[in-house]
């Protein structure tokens, strides 16, 4: 299934309290539950001003879907289409 990456624009994102991800973490399990368990959140990088989500899903539209779902933004939307890490160098 295909993966995806998320960016997703939010001002002071790196400034979030802990007790305000868990409520965005919850929030986004719940749609995530209601879409079924054909798409799957990975995890996040919370930076400065945005947030990188890795999901699998089995395409574009699901996930736009729960960004609609969720009031997320989702500034882009990109298939992963391989993986390169240091062992690609050996």
């Amino acid at each position: 299934m295909p993966k995806y990456v998320i960016e997703r624009e939010i001002p002071g994102a790196g400034q979030i309290p802990a007790n305000d991800l868990q409520a965005i973490s919850q929030k986004s399990c719940s749609v995530l539950s209601g879409l079924g368990p054909q798409i799957q959140w990975v995890h996040s990088y919370v930076t400065d001003n945005k947030i990188y989500c890795v999901y699998i899903a089995p395409n574009k539209e699901m996930v736009l879907e729960h960004a609609k779902q969720g009031g997320f933004p989702a500034n882009s939307v990109e298939e992963v289409k391989t993986i390169i890490d240091p062992t690609t160098a050996e």
